[in-house]
């Protein structure tokens, strides 16, 4: 786990710059949280304000969104025992950088008297400066009180507080995975793992270990998966050699595994379905270079990164705009003999890499989901070859988008069965596989592969 940062804004000389001050750069991270709060995800708002500081300066920024968004109910509790009465819808920035300045001074290094001090200034930077008085005394009383807070926030023995996950969600995990949802639910606090995948048409693993050393990077191998490796600490990824020219990706280990339980064959052709980003599409291509692969998205403006990654992995794939539950066009005339599902859910699995998740994600997105992923299972099968797999894969943690959605679809089609996975990570359950965020090496996943037999 990486070292919580010191604050590098704040100057010796205790000037405020413009736009590299301490005020300013916690202005930007309540704009950030705020956008979140309004239902924005936390990478899109993020992108968006890391554009107006300079490049030195974002890491910080990264820092104090996610970190808000990984504790936050914590730190809610918190709030709710200093404010009085809540900030209006309007004033979501001001309860961000109160969210923002707790998140500080219990989380990392930065001196008290700065993260209070600029995050007050901050509320000034954005022309509220009736919130700087507000912020700042709520922020020293939280200094002041803050082991009978504390200790008032952990008797009440919240789920919410205890495991920094929403109740519905808690409750779904223990319901789910009653012996392992402790570890898993501790798993998804954890900062996640940086693992890379490595072109094995290029380096075998043990090659690209030793460039890794070169460079002085220390990394080791993820056991059961054949093409990750785990990074000590994550660095910018032009330190990893190879990058740009495709010898290398970020991916999860977990994600990795598609395209080994895929098993695509030279000459096969392939449709990867939700395909956006793209890192499963270059994962096969790299897996087995020969193929005839189609990579579909709905969502235009994703199938543009899908692009760019596949050309800087050195690939060329047909790429098409289209919704996965209703075929139409020239891709959807079928006949394929691998199809990759990536289906839509709620991203339960992921939520240490996506913290935004828990607070985004409502119980009702759950059953919409699910109906989303069952006309996208029935479309795509229609797709299918007789004698063809379907590899069907979430990043969810729920049965509903998982063994249980898998059994309703072999109800529905006698066309259908499920072939049994063989690997050396995950817990077998009736229809798939399925993969625990318990651990740091993997996200959690789920995958079911499921063959066309002859009517």
């Amino acid at each position: 786990m990486a070292k919580p940062p010191t604050d590098p804004y704040r100057r010796k000389s205790g000037k405020t710059g413009s736009g590299n001050s301490g005020a300013f750069l916690r202005s930007r991270a309540a704009l950030v949280l705020a956008s979140v709060f309004n239902g924005q995800l936390l990478t899109e708002a993020l992108s968006e304000y890391q554009q107006q500081v300079e490049e030195r300066d974002r890491g910080l920024l990264a820092e104090l969104a996610y970190g808000v968004c990984r504790d936050y109910f914590l730190l809610q509790a918190v709030v709710s025992r200093l404010f009085r009465h809540s900030p209006k819808q309007k004033d979501q920035d001001i309860r961000a950088l109160v969210l923002s300045g707790l998140y500080q001074l219990l989380s990392t290094r930065i001196p008290a008297h700065a993260a209070i001090g600029e995050s007050a200034g901050a509320a000034k930077v954005l022309k509220k400066k009736w919130a700087v008085a507000l912020v700042n005394g709520v922020l020293r009383r939280f200094q002041r009180e803050r082991e009978q807070i504390l200790e008032q926030v952990t008797a009440e023995n919240s789920s919410e507080v205890r495991y920094n996950q929403p109740t519905w969600l808690v409750d779904a995990l223990f319901r789910a995975w009653r012996d392992q949802a402790e570890d898993v639910l501790k798993g998804l606090q954890q900062r996640p793992p940086f693992i890379l995948r490595v072109n094995l048409q290029r380096y075998s693993l043990s090659e690209y270990v030793s460039l890794l050393t070169g460079e002085g990077l220390l990394s080791r191998p993820v056991a059961g998966v054949a093409s990750a490796l785990m990074l000590e600490k994550p660095v910018a990824v032009s330190r990893l050699p190879g990058f740009a020219e495709g010898a290398v990706s970020v991916q999860d280990a977990g994600a990795q595994m598609g395209a080994f339980l895929l098993d695509a064959r030279p000459g096969m052709k392939v449709l990867d379905a939700c395909a956006a980003p793209g890192g499963k599409t270059g994962h096969l291509l790299e897996h087995t270079p020969a193929l005839d692969l189609t990579a579909m998205d709905v969502d235009e403006k994703r199938l543009q990164r899908v692009e760019e990654n596949m050309q800087r992995l050195g690939f060329s794939p047909e790429l098409v705009v289209g919704d996965a539950s209703d075929p139409q066009g020239v891709w959807s005339e079928g006949g394929y003999d691998r199809i990759l599902v990536d289906a839509p859910c709620t991203a339960t699995g992921v939520i240490r890499r996506h913290p935004d998740i828990k607070l985004l994600r409502r119980p009702a997105d759950v059953d919409a989901l699910v109906q989303r992923q069952k006309a996208i299972l029935a479309a795509q099968w229609s797709l299918l070859r007789p004698g063809g797999r379907m590899l069907y894969a979430t990043c969810s943690l729920l049965p509903q988008e998982n063994d249980e959605q898998i059994s309703g679809f072999l109800l529905k089609h006698g066309d259908a069965r499920a072939v049994m996975l063989a690997s050396r990570r995950g817990i077998r359950t009736l229809h798939g596989l399925q993969l625990l965020p318990d651990t740091l090496e993997t996200d959690g996943f789920y995958y079911a592969l499921l063959e066309k037999q002859e009517v």
